[in-house]
């Protein structure tokens, strides 16, 4: 999209089946594991650049030394900086016993990383500081390889509240109130009291201490333990975690809301959150990588031996729509195929904004993830035109020249490379004219494409969110060809509802289409309406959590989209420019048939697929309505 949003984390996780000598074998080095976890964190960089860390368990070590490895960083290219920071230690290593330095006995005995299970995350920030501390993995540190517990995930909760509170009820005290650190203690606490039980089960059977501890790690039942820990959470996440002896799992929320993917052969067992990472890394068929169902858990035993477990009762399948229309990689092979059907269905909408003057409209796209939705316009387009040409032809197939039937068949969408988005400018002027001015110039344009008074000039993005790089930024940067209409269209319909499982775009107030729906309603004497669902509101969020209604959308009722769609466009269109402006959104029904296995679409119709999210969207109302600028959970 042509503003930032801040979405979506990444995971990777890679469990190497065999032993070391293997990998040293047949690929000829032992950091087989760690150079793929490397690409799947490279390849998932568009997840998250707030922040990078990479954890690592060796299995079987000897008492004394150090089995569990982590490296994080919340500078400029993380990814860069946690592998260099760690190739440099193995290099220091390696260059003092270079003889031995591929030797299987002495990278298991002396080699940092050298693990055999490995966990990766890509952060954005949508809760609390930037700080180190925030950036996943997080670990729970004990002296019994079987308490140690290593997190990372791409998640939010409604209800981290209530869960935090529940840890209090238990004696907790825990160092931080984030959705991070609850949910570490949260899983922590299970697993203690999964060990608990085995010792006292093992203890009764008049096994020494000693030889318990082994047999917790083998009998560790994470279904349980997983089942327990997340049986009140209320929110979208796909998490994963390591526990210290080197069992590992992956979950994923009951209405699969956030995506995670797997792949099993005889040498690893891969994670990742998107599928095509893992396609293009290991060299694998589409149908090879397979989606963890909702609800489940994928277990990887110390042992090596895998399962796919249900862990909580299915709900409603409600997965995102908006890792269809941005923020997944778009070489996925239907998701390639959901964008170009988004931009094809937008077709005859654009036709009636250019009052179907294909002659005299040029079509473009910002900012590059469009892409595919503008290759699917254009096919549209394409298809529109050849049955107007067939058409044109029956009509006058009598007195058709030679020369007039050339001219009809060569008849085409203009396309043009319209706008480049140049280097990322640091708003570093105080003064907000300044910092305006600079912002309208991260993109540049091409100029001598348009012709200046007479062509419409059709630019698709994925989604219009806040509206402010159209209005600062792109709309002028247009209006510099001198075009005679300009028409945005949005291959998503209109962002409504605040997100609360992800995604940075918690406040109300944030949101276009909102403000242009309060505007409206301010025009046309219904003010008493936004008192009536501020008062309401605040009397439903009273509520049990699974009464609650989202008020919000009473909010939309007096107005068509088209009416919201005209006010976005008003308010969004600079004073200064020239042109006619004009904004295309995607229908709702346009968005399911798009992308029917992903009817995630609470962010455009306020249908949450948790009832945290109806509480989050009325207390977001309220925020606004309070002049509160704060998340709603």
């Amino acid at each position: 999209m042509s503003e930032e949003i801040k979405h979506e984390c990444g995971i990777a996780m890679l469990r190497l089946r065999k032993p070391i000598e293997f990998y040293i074998k047949k690929y000829g080095s032992w950091d087989y594991g760690l150079q793929k976890m490397y690409l799947m964190m490279e390849k998932q960089h568009n997840r998250g650049q707030d922040g990078a860390g990479i954890a690592g368990i060796k299995m079987n070590v000897e008492p004394g030394n150090r089995y569990i490895f982590r490296q994080r960083s919340n500078r400029a290219n993380p990814i860069k900086e946690i592998f260099g920071l760690i190739y440099e230690d193995i290099e220091k290593i390696t260059a003092a016993h270079s003889k031995e330095s591929n030797s299987a006995s002495f990278v298991k005995d002396n080699i940092p990383f050298a693990c055999d299970i490995y966990l990766g995350h890509l952060r954005y920030g949508t809760y609390g500081s930037y700080n180190i501390d925030y950036v996943h993995p997080v670990s729970r540190e004990n002296n019994w390889k079987s308490r140690n517990l290593v997190m990372a995930g791409n998640f939010n909760l409604t209800n981290v509240g209530e869960v935090f509170a529940s840890l209090i009820k238990l004696g907790q005290t825990p160092v931080d109130f984030s959705d991070t650190v609850t949910i570490l203690e949260n899983v922590g606490h299970r697993l203690d009291e999964e060990n608990e039980r085995l010792f006292r089960h093992f203890k009764d059977q008049g096994y020494s201490k000693k030889e318990i501890s082994p047999m917790i790690e083998k009998n560790l039942d994470l279904v349980t333990i997983l089942s327990k820990a997340s049986r009140d959470w209320d929110g979208g996440y796909a998490m994963a975690g390591m526990v210290g002896h080197g069992d590992g799992f992956v979950m994923r929320d009951p209405a699969g809301i956030r995506p995670v993917f797997y792949n099993i052969d005889d040498e690893v067992v891969v994670v990742a959150s998107e599928r095509p990472v893992i396609q293009t890394i290991f060299n694998v068929r589409t149908d090879n990588v397979i989606e963890l169902p909702p609800a489940h858990a994928l277990i990887i035993k110390a042992s090596g031996e895998v399962s796919v477990d249900k862990i909580r009762e299915e709900t409603e399948i409600r997965k995102c729509s908006f890792e269809r229309i941005y923020f997944s990689r778009g070489t996925d092979k239907n998701i390639y195929r959901e964008r170009k059907k988004l931009g094809e269905l937008l077709t005859y909408p654009v036709l009636k904004a250019v009052d179907y003057d294909l002659d005299n409209t040029v079509f473009s796209y910002i900012p590059n993830t469009a892409e595919s939705a503008f290759y699917g316009m254009i096919r549209g387009l394409e298809d529109y035109l050849n049955q107007s040409k067939i058409e044109t032809i029956i009509d006058k197939r009598k007195t058709l020249t030679r020369e007039a039937l050339e001219t009809i068949i060569n008849r085409r969408p203009r396309v043009e490379k319209i706008a480049v988005k140049d280097a990322k400018l640091r708003t570093f002027i105080a003064e907000d004219a300044g910092r305006d001015d600079l912002v309208g110039h991260i993109y540049d344009i091409t100029y001598g494409v348009i012709r200046r008074g007479k062509d419409n000039l059709v630019v698709i993005d994925d989604s219009i969110v806040r509206g402010t790089t159209l209005k600062k930024s792109i709309l002028k940067i247009l209006d510099r060809l001198d075009p005679r209409k300009i028409v945005i269209v949005s291959s998503s319909p209109q962002l409504r509802y605040p997100d609360c499982y992800g995604i940075d775009m918690a406040k109300l107030g944030d949101l276009i289409a909102f403000r242009a729906d309060i505007e409206l309603l301010k025009e046309n004497g219904k003010e008493d309406l936004i008192k009536k669902i501020y008062r309401e509101a605040k009397k439903e969020n009273q509520k049990p959590v699974e009464e609650i209604r989202n008020l919000i959308r009473e909010l939309y009722k007096p107005f068509s989209t088209d009416e919201i769609s005209a006010k976005i466009c008003e308010m969004l269109r600079p004073v200064e420019i020239k042109a006619e402006v004009e904004i295309v959104f995607q229908s709702i029904e346009g968005l399911h048939q798009a992308c029917p296995g992903h009817t995630g679409d609470w962010y455009f119709t306020g249908n949450y697929p948790t009832p945290g999210g109806n509480k989050v969207a009325n207390q977001s109302f309220i925020n606004y309505i309070e002049g509160r600028n704060v998340r709603a959970y």
